[in-house]
């Protein structure tokens, strides 16, 4: 039974819309705790936003997997391919991009790439899109859940074993050492004052089930239609991911940074619940209307707006805007983004300064919907 489920992409274009707000605060020092991603254990609503994406690309691939497969191998394997390499690729142009910066001179000066970062969201989500397509293809549905829990309590196991003693702390978690290995650190993130990747190799292999049991989610509502069963089975599974995953924490830690077991079940659970909810608002009670409008339009142009929202800022931040000197008497610089933070949104409420950094965010993505609803008007979309 193949129904069309706009719940499906408002769901898809809320994540976008929410990934791109989270990512562009007017000033990442004063940012309210739930838009902030959690120290290390435990997890914001911020750390929902990625993995209902992964988990958006396994629904996504529900509608597709039935026509690759019936195409034959070689199609197949020429589409996952060809839409793996394009994302990672993508994504080392967005780490890359605008490929020149300012020397402490003030000169244009090339980007080396001895210090790129290999890995990010685009890459990881290529490949776990990669290697969830193979395993949903060759091993069907259960097959594929049966695949995802091996994983899952692998990757725990892993985690125990490599390093009894302090398995689960930035210093102690197993993937950094192969990462190293593999990318090394000048190719790594250093966000946490050390190379560590929360986007890396090691902890995408839990991000691979996110996918799956995405897909697994799709595929349950596209043989059981739009039914209460369905809705119910929604609901139901949503519940028993997110006890099991706060019980699991017990012993292996809810964390996004490194993309631990109980994170993936937990962060599941809550998807199917929102999107149990959204199915019940939209395709069972007709509830559409702006609000619904307004993130469908972030999910037909998803790569391409998540995209743009990357690159804008680091194109405009090449314009250097005189600001004020600092306490050495250096003359500091604003990029165009930089000087409307600084001059319209943190004045609004000098006296709380996360206020203007929230504002800044909003007036960013409405900027976002307006390319993507031009885009929508224009029939515009830009697909890989």
């Amino acid at each position: 039974m193949n129904q069309r489920f706009y719940s499906l992409d408002v769901f898809r274009g809320a994540t976008v819309a929410l990934m791109i707000l989270v990512n562009n605060p007017g000033s990442w020092s004063f940012i309210y705790p739930p838009l902030e991603h959690a120290a290390w254990h435990g997890c914001t609503p911020t750390d929902l936003v990625f993995p209902f994406f992964l988990f958006a690309v396994g629904n996504a691939m529900a509608f597709v997997m039935p026509k690759l497969n019936a195409a034959g191998e070689k199609t197949f394997w020429y589409k996952i391919v060809k839409r793996t390499l394009l994302i990672f690729f993508i994504g080392i142009f967005l780490n890359w991009f605008p490929f020149i910066k300012y020397d402490d001179a003030g000169n244009f000066i090339a980007k080396p790439f001895d210090t790129l970062r290999i890995f990010g969201v685009l890459q990881r989500i290529a490949v776990c899109y990669f290697f969830a397509s193979i395993v949903v293809h060759f091993f069907k549905v259960r097959g594929a859940f049966v695949a995802g829990a091996f994983i899952l309590l692998g990757y725990w196991f892993l985690c125990v074993v490599m390093n009894p003693s302090d398995p689960f702390s930035l210093a102690g978690w197993f993937g950094t050492g192969i990462d190293k290995d593999i990318l090394s650190e000048s190719h790594m993130y250093k966000g946490e004052g050390v190379a560590f990747d929360p986007e890396g190799l090691m902890n995408s292999f839990t991000g691979i089930v996110q996918v799956i049991l995405g897909y697994l989610a799709g595929n349950y509502i596209l043989q059981k239609g739009k039914t209460q069963e369905m809705l119910n089975g929604l609901f139901v599974a949503g519940c028993v991911l997110i006890v099991t995953g706060l019980a699991w924490d017990m012993v292996f830690p809810i964390n996004k940074k490194i993309w631990s077991s109980s994170y993936t079940v937990y962060t599941t659970g809550l998807a199917l619940l929102t999107l149990s909810v959204m199915i019940y608002l939209i395709d069972f009670k007709n509830a559409k209307g702006a609000w619904s409008r307004f993130f469908d339009v972030f999910g037909k142009n998803a790569l391409f707006i998540f995209v743009l929202s990357g690159v804008l800022p680091r194109l405009l931040a090449l314009i250097r805007i005189p600001g004020a000197k600092n306490a050495a008497g250096k003359q500091n610089y604003l990029s165009p983004f930089g000087w409307f933070y600084e001059h319209i949104c943190k004045p609004i409420l000098p006296v709380e300064p996360r206020l203007g950094s929230l504002i800044y965010a909003i007036c960013f993505i409405g900027m976002m919907w307006f390319f993507a609803w031009v885009m929508d008007r224009k029939r515009i979309y830009v697909r890989v």
